[in-house]
């Protein structure tokens, strides 16, 4: 005899992960079009109503998600140092071959620099604000340690194989490739008018870079340090006083010094 009562509906089940997972979207969504706005209007410039609008979303959603515009600004902040650090741990590194690994971390930031110019943009409208925003961060220190922890490493190897200098400072290292690669990019256009070259040109792009990488590894190599009487380049060089160097004014200076000599 067949069983006449109901069977009992399964209760549907709540399709879990699919409303944090459009929150996501959203949050996503609002700092990719932030990271834009802010690299092209700054800061100052940046509103929040141009961002919701990129965004397609709602200036309530902003502050929902980064609490203020400045909450927003250190997460965009966060962001691009946080890919340019993921690109950089997905390069293929061989300490053990410290010049070739330094060689191409030097590539990879010249490279990152040159191909990701809002990247710079974004660490120059910081500046202007003297790093107040950035200061604030949980994170940025965690991503520049990891940056000078792989040239630590590779300063090490090079140095237990006789290759590199010992005693470099891989915060040092770090500066004067960083420095070589931003203010080249940052200051691209200025500097192909004053100067009066195509910085921009693949000949110039790469001529640049071959000079950093020669430049660097000048720096650190134990055999340019024997060359140089084994004087590291942070030691102060001793120079002649100033007031014992005379040297010859031009002739319309002396003969003004020598009239005013009489007169005295």
């Amino acid at each position: 005899m067949a069983d006449s009562r109901t069977a009992t509906k399964p209760k549907p089940q709540r399709r879990t992960g699919v409303r944090e997972a459009a929150a996501q979207a959203t949050r996503d969504s609002i700092l990719k079009s932030a990271t834009k706005v802010f690299a092209r209007y700054g800061y100052d410039g940046g509103s929040v109503e141009k961002i919701s609008k990129a965004a397609k979303s709602y200036d309530r959603m902003i502050y929902y998600y980064f609490g203020s515009k400045e909450g927003l600004f250190i997460a965009v902040l966060e962001g691009i140092y946080k890919r340019m650090d993921d690109a950089e741990a997905a390069i293929a590194l061989d300490a053990s071959r410290p010049v070739e690994a330094l060689t191409e971390v030097i590539r990879f930031v010249l490279g990152y620099y040159r191909k990701n110019p809002e990247f710079v943009t974004l660490l120059n409208t910081e500046n202007l604000h003297k790093g107040r925003h950035i200061s604030k961060s949980l994170r940025a220190r965690e991503y520049s340690s990891r940056a000078v922890a792989i040239i630590a490493e590779i300063l090490a190897s090079g140095a237990a194989q006789g290759l590199f200098r010992k005693g470099l400072i891989a915060r040092d290292i770090y500066l004067l490739i960083a420095s070589t690669g931003y203010f080249y990019t940052s200051n691209r256009h200025t500097l192909t008018a004053f100067l009066g070259e195509p910085l921009e040109s693949p000949e110039a792009i790469t001529h640049w870079e071959d000079f950093v990488i020669e430049t660097v590894l000048r720096t650190v190599r134990a055999d340019e340090a024997q060359d140089n009487n084994n004087i590291p380049p942070h030691d102060e060089v001793k120079m002649t006083p100033i007031a014992h160097v005379r040297s010859r004014p031009p002739k319309g200076a002396q003969a003004s010094l020598g009239a005013a000599r009489r007169e005295a």
